[in-house]
């Protein structure tokens, strides 16, 4: 044992001057030489062992020539990896690449496009905000809007004007305590048209236009004397006999009332009974009219009343006492307290014209192209004649000169009457004649002379 303790410290102190390949192979010839067993539970064991593995392989190389130790130690050394020159592809985490004059441009380019989309995105969404506040706003405006148009709100705006001059009967206090009590707004001013009543309305505030609106509606109240005063200026004027026309009556005030202001609708209201006979003309002339002219007074009145129709838009109205004209201002009152509401909430367009193609009729060009479904479309007028009926009827006759010109080459009635009987029309997959009653009521809305003929 001393000896081979020997040899191992000479080897050892003589292997200071080998070189670093007989290192790497002893190195090795341990490495090879270590068998794959189970940790030993007593370190002192381990430690034997691996002693006795190194004397062993000490001594193998000991015993081996200088010229074979040589072979051995270069074969050593081809078996070992060279060290790896490459630059590692991944940076060290303790150091930082150094980046690029382009790609700093990058993304600087990538930051300012970036700030942009946010600073677009803001704008966006505030103007999306303020649109939805203008929005909520002008819905607000318009249900308020719509609100004061109400009639019960726009009744507090209307204000009834009442002429001076009709306060000089002392009836007028039946249609001012009528209008106080409902606690309407009352005027008494100097109207334009004398013994009328007119009416104007406040706009709601924030409203464009001109404030007050003076509605068109006036209503001039009149006697029975005052009215027949009025039947005969007329008949003066239309016997082209206009000097003898009185300058102060009011017919002629009427007029030029009518002349200065045409959008105003004038209303007659005559305090009295329809003079329907002459009696109370007679006694107002102390009987001297006869009874034979009773009938073309009478006929002079109903000429005045279609002439105020028809030249001065100026309707005609009877009422028996003041109570009757009250209840008549109320009503024109209300009427004009809702015609506002109605303007805001219905719509323009008539009802039953609807969108469609046919809506606008069909459209004939300068060839005629067109004609043909525009005679379909006369034939489909009639009642109970579907469009399958008539295109079949049109596409035998192609225009109502040829129907007609068939009916005239027939000898008899019942042969025109069933002409178009025996045609055939196609609804769907069925196919079916038109029948003798169809065709009956074709030929006699073509044929005949009478506009009041019933069809069916």
């Amino acid at each position: 044992m001393s000896l081979l303790r020997r040899a191992t410290t000479w080897e050892i102190s003589e292997s200071e001057g080998e070189s670093d390949s007989e290192i790497r192979s002893t190195n090795r010839c341990d490495s090879a030489s270590k068998p794959d067993e189970e940790e030993a539970p007593n370190s002192q064991v381990i430690a034997q062992v691996n002693n006795d593995q190194t004397e062993n392989c000490n001594a193998a190389l000991g015993h081996l020539p200088l010229q074979e130790y040589e072979t051995q130690n270069k074969k050593v050394r081809d078996t070992l990896p060279l060290p790896s020159t490459a630059v590692p592809s991944t940076p060290s985490p303790g150091k930082r690449r150094r980046r690029t004059r382009e790609e700093i441009d990058a993304n600087k380019v990538q930051f300012e496009q970036k700030k942009k989309d946010r600073e677009k995105y803001k704008s966006e969404r505030a103007q999306e905000k303020e649109r939805k506040s203008q929005e909520q706003q002008m819905r607000k405006e318009a249900a308020k809007r719509l609100k004061s148009y109400r009639p019960e709100n726009c009744l507090k705006c209307l204000i009834v004007c009442i002429d001076t001059a009709l306060l000089q009967d002392e009836r007028s206090d039946i249609l001012l305590g009528t209008l106080f009590s409902m606690e309407w707004n009352t005027a008494i001013e100097e109207q334009h048209l004398t013994h009328s009543i007119t009416w104007r309305r406040d706009l709601p505030k924030g409203e464009d236009g001109p404030n007050p609106v003076l509605e068109e509606q006036v209503l001039m109240v009149l006697t029975l004397n005052d009215f027949l005063d009025m039947v005969v200026s007329i008949k003066q004027s239309q016997q082209k006999d206009s000097d003898n026309v009185a300058v102060d009556s009011l017919f002629k005030q009427l007029s030029e009332y009518l002349n200065r202001n045409g959008e105003k609708v004038v209303t007659l209201a005559v305090m009295g009974p329809h003079p329907n006979s002459w009696t109370l003309w007679s006694q107002r002339h102390g009987g001297q009219i006869h009874q034979s002219q009773m009938g073309e007074e009478d006929i002079d009145i109903e000429e005045a009343v279609v002439f105020l129709q028809l030249y001065r838009n100026t309707s005609v109205i009877f009422l028996e006492s003041w109570q009757g004209l009250t209840d008549h201002v109320c009503a024109i009152t209300k009427a004009l307290s809702k015609r506002p509401f109605k303007h805001l909430t219905e719509k323009d367009d008539l009802p039953f014209c609807l969108d469609g193609s046919w809506a606008s009729g069909v459209r004939v060009e300068r060839d005629g192209t067109g004609l043909s479904q525009v005679w379909s479309r006369q034939i489909q007028q009639l009642n109970r004649v579907s469009p399958a009926v008539a295109a079949g009827v049109s596409s035998a006759f192609a225009s109502p000169q040829l129907l007609l010109k068939a009916y005239r080459d027939l000898d008899s009635e019942g042969e025109r009457k069933g002409l178009l009987a025996d045609l055939s029309v196609r609804s769907g997959e069925r196919e079916r004649r038109i029948g003798p009653e169809i065709s009956n009521r074709v030929y006699r809305f073509l044929t005949t002379q009478n506009p009041q003929l019933v069809l069916d």
